[in-house]
C-alpha cells in the first residue's frame, strides 16, 4: 500500500463522503469534497512555488477554514506545517521562522505588519495571504497527478514550537504517525462518532486542538465547528445552533461560559462530551457543569506527545478526584527514581511517557533531543508525580518552573533574561501566583540597585512588543534578596511563599481581560 500519510485523509474521505459537512466557519458550510478540492489546490500552489517535500511551511493566522486547508496541503506534499502562535510578539515569531528554516509563510491579514517587519533578509520562497486568491495552478484533484515526492507514514509532519526553559522556543517535530495514532487514540478514549460536532474553541496553533480536536474529528466523518476566537456568549449560542455535541477547552474557557449571563437558559442538550486539559478543573467549574448533566473528560500531555498521553474519564471524574487519568489507549506512563527504577505505587518521582505519538526529537537540536529520552526510549516530561493502586496518574510538581496561564504555558527563563536588562535590576525570578480565572498569572520578583526602583508600568512598557502579552508579569515585588541554595539557585518555591502571602490584593488587580492579555 502507497502510505500518504495525514495527506491522504481528505481525499479518501472526499471518495467515502463527499457531500457531508466538514467544517462549519460562520455561515459557510465546507463539505469534505469541498476540503479535498481546497487542500488540492494550495498543494499545486506551493508545488509549482518550489515547496516540496521536507520544506517548511509557517502558518501565521486565527482559527480558520485556511488554517486546516493549509495543513492538509503540507501534508500532502510531505512538507512540513509550522503554525505560529499568533499572541507572540514579532521578534518571537521570527525566531520561529528563522529557527525553523521556513521556505513558505501563510498569514491573515491582520499579522501583515508583523510579517512585513519579520521577512526581510529570511529565505522564503512563497509567501500568500490567507484572505487573497491564490494563481490558478495545476492542483492534485481527483483526476490531477500525484506529487511525485514519495511520503512515508514516520515522517515528519509538523514542527510545533514549545517554549524551553533555556528562554528560547523549541521545535517539536511530529510526525505523520505520531498524529495519526494521537487521533485515534482520541477517537478510543472519547468515543468519537461520525455524527459528533465539534466546536473548536480553543486556539489551533496548539497542538491540543488540532491533535485532539480537528484530526480525529475529520478522520472519523464528524463535523468540525471552527470559531476565530473564543467568546463565552457565542459559543453557549453555536452549541444550539449547530447541535454540537462535543467541547474541548482549558478551565478558564469553561468558567467564562459558566459565569456568562446566558448560561442558565442556553440550550445544552446536544453536548455529550467534554474535553479539558491544560490545568485540572477546579470543583465549582464541576459542579456547575454537572448541575447541568455534564461531565468532564480530563488529561496531561506535552506538546512532545502530540499532545495526549494520559486521560481521565468522565466517570472516574468525581471517583478519582485530582487524577489526571491513565494512560491512552496505545501510550504508557510510568513514575521513576533518579535511577530509572520505576517505583511503586505512591512513590514520587519523574513521569516518563512512551507510545507512537511521542515525538521524533527537537528541530536542529540533537542534544536537547538526546536528554528528553531514556536509554530505552522513553521520554523524559519534567514533572513530578506518583500512581496509585490502579495506576491512575497524580501531577505533584514541575520539575521545571513552568506556569499554566489560561492554558497558556509559559516558562520564566525566557521573561527573566529580559528582566535582567532592566537598568538597575541586579537579580530577576518570575513565579506563577494564583489567580481565580486564569490559574497562574506570572509575577515578577526583584532585587535593584536603584533608588528608584521600577514599578509593574515600567516592567510592562519595557517588555511589551517583546513578549506575548500573557507572559509580561501582572505585578512586580521587589525584595531585598532573593532565597538562595547553597549552589547560588533562587528558591522559587520559598520565594512564592514569601511574595504571595504579602498581600491578596494584588490577586485581584492582577486579573485582566482577554484584550489585555
Amino acid at each position: 500500500m502507497h502510505q500518504l500519510g495525514l495527506g491522504s485523509w481528505l481525499g479518501t474521505r472526499r471518495a467515502k463522503t463527499p457531500l457531508k459537512t466538514a467544517l462549519i466557519v460562520g455561515d459557510v458550510h465546507i463539505s469534505y469534497g469541498e476540503l479535498a478540492d481546497r487542500a488540492d489546490r494550495v498543494a499545486g500552489w506551493l508545488l509549482a512555488s518550489g515547496i516540496g517535500k521536507g520544506s517548511r511551511v509557517v502558518f501565521i493566522g486565527e482559527n480558520s477554514a485556511e488554517f486546516v486547508v493549509t495543513f492538509f496541503a503540507c501534508a500532502r506534499l510531505g512538507a512540513l506545517f509550522v503554525p505560529v502562535n499568533t499572541r507572540l510578539a514579532a521578534p518571537e515569531m521570527r525566531h520561529i521562522i528563522d529557527a525553523s528554516q521556513a521556505d513558505a509563510v501563510f498569514y491573515d491579514a491582520a499579522f501583515a505588519a508583523a510579517v512585513a517587519e519579520i521577512l526581510p533578509s529570511t529565505g522564503i520562497r512563497a509567501l500568500a495571504r490567507t484572505d487573497q486568491s491564490l494563481p490558478e495552478v495545476p492542483d492534485f484533484s481527483v483526476n490531477g497527478a500525484a506529487p511525485s515526492c514519495d511520503r512515508q507514514f514516520a515522517d515528519p509532519a509538523a514542527i510545533i514550537y514549545t517554549s524551553g526553559t533555556t528562554g528560547r522556543a523549541k521545535g517539536a517535530v511530529l510526525s505523520h504517525a505520531n498524529l495519526t495514532w494521537q487521533a485515534v487514540n482520541c477517537l478510543v478514549d472519547f468515543d468519537i462518532v461520525s455524527s459528533d460536532v465539534a466546536l473548536m474553541i480553543s486556539p489551533l496553533f496548539h497542538v491540543a486542538s488540532l491533535g485532539m480536536g480537528v484530526l480525529p474529528v475529520l478522520l472519523k466523518g464528524g463535523t468540525v465547528v471552527i470559531e476565530r476566537r473564543f467568546d463565552a456568549g457565542r459559543a453557549l449560542r453555536l452549541i444550539s445552533q449547530h447541535g454540537v455535541t462535543m467541547v474541548s477547552g482549558v478551565p478558564t474557557t469553561y468558567q467564562l461560559m459558566a459565569d456568562h449571563p446566558a448560561w442558565e437558559e442556553a440550550d445544552l442538550s446536544t453536548l455529550s462530551k467534554l474535553t479539558c486539559g491544560g490545568s485540572a478543573v477546579p470543583t465549582r467549574i464541576l459542579h456547575a457543569y454537572e448541575a447541568r448533566g455534564l461531565a468532564f473528560s480530563q488529561g496531561y500531555g506535552l506538546t512532545e506527545t502530540s499532545p495526549g498521553a494520559t486521560v481521565l474519564d468522565a466517570a472516574s471524574t468525581r471517583r478519582k478526584q485530582g487524577s489526571v487519568g491513565l494512560a491512552h489507549f496505545f501510550s504508557d506512563a510510568r513514575v521513576v527514581d533518579e535511577s530509572g527504577a520505576k517505583l511503586p505505587p505512591y512513590e514520587l518521582g519523574e513521569i516518563e511517557l512512551a507510545g507512537p505519538n511521542v515525538f521524533l526529537g527537537y528541530h536542529r537540536l540533537p542534544d536537547a533531543t538526546a536528554k528528553t529520552f531514556t536509554s530505552d526510549g522513553w521520554l523524559r516530561s519534567g514533572d513530578l508525580g506518583y500512581q496509585d493502586e490502579d495506576g491512575y496518574l497524580f501531577i505533584s510538581d514541575r520539575l521545571k518552573d513552568m506556569i499554566i496561564s489560561g492554558g497558556e504555558n509559559i516558562y520564566p527563563a525566557e521573561i527573566e533574561n529580559l528582566l535582567n536588562d532592566i537598568p538597575g535590576v541586579t537579580a530577576a525570578a518570575v513565579i506563577g501566583v494564583p489567580d481565580s480565572r486564569w490559574g497562574e498569572v506570572p509575577w515578577a520578583v526583584l532585587t535593584v540597585n536603584d533608588d528608584v526602583p521600577p514599578d509593574i508600568s515600567t516592567v510592562q512598557r519595557f517588555l511589551d512588543g517583546k513578549l506575548a502579552r500573557y507572559k509580561i508579569p501582572k505585578n512586580v515585588v521587589i525584595v531585598d534578596d532573593m532565597p538562595r541554595t547553597a549552589s547560588g539557585k533562587i528558591r522559587k518555591a520559598h520565594l512564592a511563599e514569601q511574595v504571595g502571602a504579602r498581600d491578596d490584593d494584588f490577586l485581584v488587580s492582577a486579573r485582566g481581560n482577554e484584550e489585555q492579555r
